[in-house]
């Protein structure tokens, strides 16, 4: 019998949580069994069980590395309002638009996440939670008041204007929605006082 090497078993479940996060936000959690999601990894259907007691299992783990991702991508970011800026044109791009297997959780699989168990849904509390700190940090810089507010409330503009601009089939609405999403999204991280001769971030 051919051995594997000690991280063999560490590599092959970050495989299938990597391609079964792909597969979840493209075609939703009931959009594949079992079957498919180990078939995207290359695995057979018994090497799922010697990672995870169920599919529920997986989901809740996918929804905690997807958002731990997320984080670092924002947490490596140079804090302030630039990073922002950033981060936002590059989830409101087209590109993120049509890609959604390799874009945002939230934007892809919110609505079900709310009708999952609880598991899940601590998963993603707690996901979300340290994704609005960290923003938070970038909106603070230099003392702005209201940082963790204006957090959510971007993130709000940001995961439902997605959605909004991937439902309708109007293409040039769909640009639309993204151009005013962006928009809008930088008045929310916009410091309510800012301090004089700062200019105001302009829709390009």
């Amino acid at each position: 019998m051919a051995r594997y090497r000690p991280e063999h078993k560490d590599e092959t479940r970050r495989r299938l949580i990597e391609t079964s996060g792909r597969r979840f936000k493209r075609d939703g959690f009931d959009g594949a069994g079992i079957s498919t999601l180990v078939a995207d990894a290359g695995l057979t259907n018994g090497a799922f069980y010697g990672h995870f007691t169920s599919k529920d299992d997986l989901i809740a783990t996918v929804v905690g590395d997807q958002l731990a991702a997320q984080l670092a991508q924002v947490e490596a970011l140079p804090h302030g309002l630039d990073s922002v800026e950033a981060f936002v044109r590059e989830y409101l791009s087209p590109e993120h638009r049509d890609d959604p297997g390799g874009g945002c959780p939230s934007a892809a699989l919110l609505d079900e996440i709310t009708r999952q168990d609880r598991a899940t849904r601590q998963a993603y509390t707690e996901g979300i939670r340290a994704l609005v700190d960290a923003i938070a940090l970038h909106l603070g810089a230099g003392g702005s008041a209201g940082a963790r507010d204006r957090a959510i409330g971007l993130l709000t503009i940001l995961v439902s204007s997605l959605q909004f601009a991937r439902a309708v089939t109007d293409p040039e609405l769909s640009d639309q929605i993204l151009r005013s999403a962006y928009g809008n999204a930088m008045r929310m991280a916009e410091p309510s006082n800012p301090p004089s001769g700062t200019p105001t971030r302009e829709i390009e």
